[in-house]
């Protein structure tokens, strides 16, 4: 969407810093031994405490309230029976929608104890999210903010998940622009316009360049013994420095 008023700008400001601070609470609790559907049952319980609801169930029918991928699986984890381990590298994707507006994050974390790998991972994912995050301006193309992630992967070491991307969000989960690559494509170019409500999350993996879902219809995941981390906000584009709507 394009938001064409303060009223608009509100109620996003208000779904984002809901889904901000389900997310933070959520990684703040996950543990060892924990399942992934206990903690998704966490995230259901602030659902209904701050009177919102969950984005992808009531979009696609998600089988959960939030999206948990552990290891090698890179996005739309389903909550259920897995049990959570020391060193695992888990994400948590929460969107949520209040009155008829939609917000979208997600953050990657590691359950102690690390790996100078997966920190560097972690590291690298949130520096190429602020680089492009940076580079989002109305008047800018769209593909530089592909291009930002691109060069922080580049000089990290790491690689993009090519088939997964950001786009845009606000009256519904996801809208247009549909598809924002996490890569540059020179042939891309769609224009940034002030207003218009977005996505960035970037994918970096260890291994994977493409990600295939599983048998279960859902669950992404990456080559074997593959890495990844993704964060995400969901912003407003202006002249200057996007708008953060996903900010506790």
């Amino acid at each position: 969407m394009t938001i064409d008023s303060d009223q608009d700008l509100q109620a996003l400001k208000i779904v984002g810093r809901i889904v901000a601070s389900i997310l933070n609470e959520m990684m703040q609790r996950a543990e060892p031994g924990m399942t992934t559907l206990e903690l998704d049952r966490i995230g259901e319980a602030l659902f209904e405490k701050y009177a919102v609801q969950s984005a992808p169930k009531i979009t696609y029918n998600f089988p959960g309230y939030t999206c948990i991928s552990i290891n090698d699986e890179v996005a739309h984890g389903i909550p259920g029976d897995r049990v959570i381990q020391a060193g695992d590298m888990v994400n948590i994707d929460v969107s949520a929608e209040r009155n008829g507006y939609f917000a979208d994050t997600g953050g990657s974390f590691i359950i102690p104890p690390s790996t100078k790998l997966k920190e560097g991972l972690c590291y690298a994912t949130r520096l190429a999210l602020e680089c492009a995050v940076n580079e989002a301006r109305a008047g800018q193309p769209l593909n530089q903010i592909g291009k930002a992630i691109q060069q922080v992967a580049k000089q990290k070491g790491f690689r993009i998940i090519k088939n997964l991307c950001s786009h845009g969000v606000g009256r519904g989960l996801h809208e247009e622009p549909k598809e924002i690559p996490g890569y540059y494509d020179r042939r891309d170019k769609r224009i940034l316009t002030e207003g218009l409500v977005i996505t960035i999350e970037p994918f970096l993996s260890t291994k994977s360049h493409f990600v295939t879902e599983k048998e279960d219809g859902w669950t992404l995941v990456g080559d074997k013994d593959s890495l990844s981390a993704q964060y995400e906000h969901s912003m407003v584009i202006t002249k200057g420095k996007p708008i953060l709507l996903t900010v506790a």
